[in-house]
């Protein structure tokens, strides 16, 4: 039986420190982006984020110093039905549900468009509540 953590971890480094956040800036790579040939290849993509973690001072961190970032893998997995799969379902009942009822394909696609953009502005109205349910960790690398 193979062990499945229940994290998803990255490798960061603090760049602040505040009475209530730390920011960590954590590098999001593409799997080609430890390849030896990424420099003579446009498709390499490294992007880096950074990500507040409530200061709970229990372990003391400097900035500069390498940490790992985790997050609760079930709460990846929800991320990933609000940023994409939710988005794709509206636009295939949008699309299914317009197009047999006869709408013109410019109709259809602004009421995608419209369908969508609604989605996101909710989803960005419920952005304060989101960020509560969505807590990161960091813990010191060993």
């Amino acid at each position: 039986m193979t062990y499945k953590p229940d994290y998803i971890d990255h490798e960061g480094v603090v760049l602040s420190i505040d009475n209530e956040f730390i920011a960590v800036e954590i590098l999001n790579k593409s799997a080609c982006a430890s390849c030896h040939a990424k420099s003579a290849c446009s498709l390499g993509d490294v992007k880096t984020k950074i990500i507040e973690v409530e200061n709970n001072f229990k372990d003391i961190y400097e900035t500069g110093e390498r940490v790992n970032v985790k997050l609760k893998k079930t709460l990846g997995y929800r991320a990933l039905w609000i940023s994409y799969v939710v988005p794709l379902l509206i636009l295939l009942v949008l699309l299914v549900s317009l197009t047999s009822a006869g709408a013109s394909e410019p109709v259809t696609g602004l009421a995608i468009i419209g369908g969508i953009s609604l989605y996101y502005f909710i989803i960005w109205l419920l952005k304060d509540r989101l960020k509560r349910e969505f807590i990161f960790m960091i813990e010191k690398l060993k």
